[in-house]
């Protein structure tokens, strides 16, 4: 480029510049009305008083912008009006300000408004005592406390909010609560879109409506199509249930929730909690479905019962529960276990079912492992269904039914490898007060075999028999004795004598090493777990200050140009926001919020994992 070009485009830019300049200098207010003019130098100096007629009011216009008043006084060399009663802004066909009092700056394009002002735009509409306006960036303030109406989401009020009139977005800050017809909403850090009807919530917050209560301390809610999602300490409170979750889901037209991660739902009257890493939880339906390491508690002062399996269901109002477990399922009581591919509870009945898969024939090669198995003391008893019947109010194990191919089995506390066994068609349990079984009866086509012993624990002899029926006293888990009827055959054994193939009935099979013995056990055989990460939502962004920089470089310009001889600063800096306690207070609440800033999404709600 040679010195002609470089000469040519420096004289270009000045031109540009110098053109810039003067339209802004020449963006004076402009007086469109005035029924009166008047000059008052005592108490206005340098300005005029422009009052109205009974034709029309006081009309004023700076850059795209029209006001009306009764009385307006305009300071000419500040390019600064104050207008008095009745006052009306409006700003295209957008934005429209009533107020009793507006103070205007035409260089810093700052308003502040008092006395019953309320802006309207398309969707929503601003009351407050006070309010300021940057036409610059196109930003509403009010700190002394303010309403927001948007018919479809209800009225919103907070001690602090801004409105960011190009996003439709407002922020509130401050003891927020949003009322509408279905809900309530509370929160200290608020972010509203206008135009869609989304909230952000931030802080702690809650949702209240007939059927529920949200809290969590990050969260996002559509309050036009009243569904939403709760992140960090979230819970959901129904009328008996607590749904508690890393990230929890809501419809409240619907009643439902889901949940993820770190799950724990309880239930308030039956004194139950359910366990998991994903749930739906349907209030109408009065039903829990939980899995991901799924574990159903129930709550007793003497032993609680746990049940896990792939996948629980929670259904029934709160008088007449039923847990149902599928898949693996296994249950755990510090003097009962068992495993079954399904277990089914009646809170209200106290009815335990461990059931079998239908599907498989009792010839089936994997049958026997899946034939239901509960384990109380040294006894291991199988069927091809068990029932457990308990008493609700006692806590109590009442009896035990154990329908086709009953097998009872307890090692022999001396010999090697001895096994007491005892099968037959069906089996009939009783407990005593310690939840020990005390008697059993098998029934129909019974056979055993047991090591017979004398009171010095000396072996007499294995006993192996066929019989219609038998009976079985036990004490503290062993057998104390037992009684044959219509009995078939039977010999007793020397050891020595006791032919090797005849040691275990058919169907025999010691399964000790599935016995959960912990609730930590109940999970020993699942796969290993990978939780979802939750994207949720980005964190919470606070508020720039209304009176940031490139304002105050704004009131430093409009008093350098409209500074008068006697060094007073131009009227520009007086609609500034003062600094006062509400401001302080504000800046301290700003530091409960932990979270690091971040940019934030607006993006329709969805179930995440």
């Amino acid at each position: 480029m040679n010195k002609l070009h470089v000469i040519f485009f420096m004289l270009l830019f000045g031109l540009v510049s110098t053109i810039s300049l003067h339209a802004q200098s020449a963006k004076k207010i402009k007086i469109e009305y005035a029924g009166k003019l008047t000059i008052d130098e005592a108490n206005y100096p340098g300005a005029k008083i422009l009052t109205r007629d009974d034709a029309q009011q006081v009309h004023i216009e700076h850059g795209g912008a029209n006001l009306w008043c009764d009385k307006a006084i305009h300071y000419s060399q500040d390019n600064f009006i104050e207008a008095y009663g009745n006052v009306i802004l409006k700003q295209g066909d957008t934005i429209n300000m009533t107020s009793q009092y507006i103070e205007y700056s035409g260089i810093t394009e700052l308003a502040f408004a008092s006395g019953n002002v309320v802006m309207n735009d398309p969707n929503s509409t601003i009351s407050s005592d006070t309010l300021y306006m940057d036409r610059t960036r196109q930003q509403a303030f009010y700190r002394s406390g303010g309403t927001v109406v948007k018919d479809s989401s209800g009225t919103i009020t907070s001690k602090i909010g801004r409105y960011y009139m190009d996003q439709k977005k407002y922020q509130f800050v401050d003891d927020v609560v949003l009322v509408s017809d279905e809900s309530t909403i509370n929160s200290d850090y608020f972010d509203f879109y206008s135009d869609s009807g989304y909230a952000y919530l931030f802080g702690p917050s809650t949702i209240t409506t007939e059927e529920s209560k949200t809290y969590c301390e990050k969260g996002f809610y559509d309050t036009e199509n009243k569904i939403g999602y709760a992140l960090k300490k979230a819970r959901i409170d129904y009328d008996n249930r607590i749904i508690e979750g890393d990230s929890l889901f809501f419809d409240n037209n619907k009643s439902f929730a889901s949940a993820t991660n770190n799950i724990t739902v309880t239930d308030t009257i039956n004194k139950s909690i359910v366990k998991g890493h994903y749930a739906e939880v349907f209030k109408e339906k009065d039903s829990v479905f939980i899995t991901k390491r799924a574990l159903a508690i129930t709550v007793q002062e003497k032993g609680s019962v746990y049940i896990h399996a792939d996948k629980i269901m929670v259904t029934g109002k709160p008088d007449n529960r039923v847990i149902k477990a599928y898949y693996n399922a296994k249950i755990f009581k510090t003097d009962l276990s068992g495993k079954s591919d399904s277990i089914h509870s009646d809170q209200k009945t106290g009815l335990t079912k461990l059931l079998n898969i239908a599907s498989f024939s009792s010839g089936d090669k994997f049958s026997v492992k899946r034939k239901p198995i509960l384990w109380n003391l040294e006894n291991q008893m199988t069927g091809d269904t068990i029932h457990l019947l308990s008493n609700n109010e006692t806590e109590k194990i009442d009896s035990l039914l154990v329908f086709e191919n009953a097998f009872i089995i307890s090692k022999d506390t001396i010999s090697k490898n001895g096994y007491n066994q005892i099968n037959g068609k069906q089996l009939v349990g009783l407990f005593n007060n310690e939840n020990q079984l005390r008697q059993v009866d098998v029934t129909r086509n019974a056979q055993s075999i047991f090591y017979a012993r004398n009171d010095k624990q000396e072996l007499i002899g294995i006993d192996k028999s066929k019989s219609g029926s038998i009976t079985i006293l036990f004490d503290n888990g062993d057998i104390d004795e037992y009684t044959r009827y219509n009995q078939i055959d039977g010999n007793l054994y020397p050891e020595s004598k006791f032919p090797e193939k005849e040691k275990f009935l058919k169907g025999f099979d010691w399964r000790e090493e599935e016995r959960p013995r912990s609730v930590e056990d109940l999970f020993k055989d699942d796969p290993p777990l990978e939780l979802p990460i939750i994207k949720g939502l980005d964190d919470y962004i606070p508020q720039d200050d209304f009176v940031d920089e490139a304002m105050l470089s704004r009131v430093k310009k409009a008093d350098e140009t409209t500074q008068t001889n006697n060094g007073e600063p131009s009227k520009a800096s007086r609609n500034l926001p003062k600094t006062n306690q509400k401001d302080k207070d504000a800046a301290l609440l700003k530091k409960k919020v932990l979270d690091a800033p971040k940019k934030l999404n607006i993006q329709k709600p969805v179930a995440k994992e």
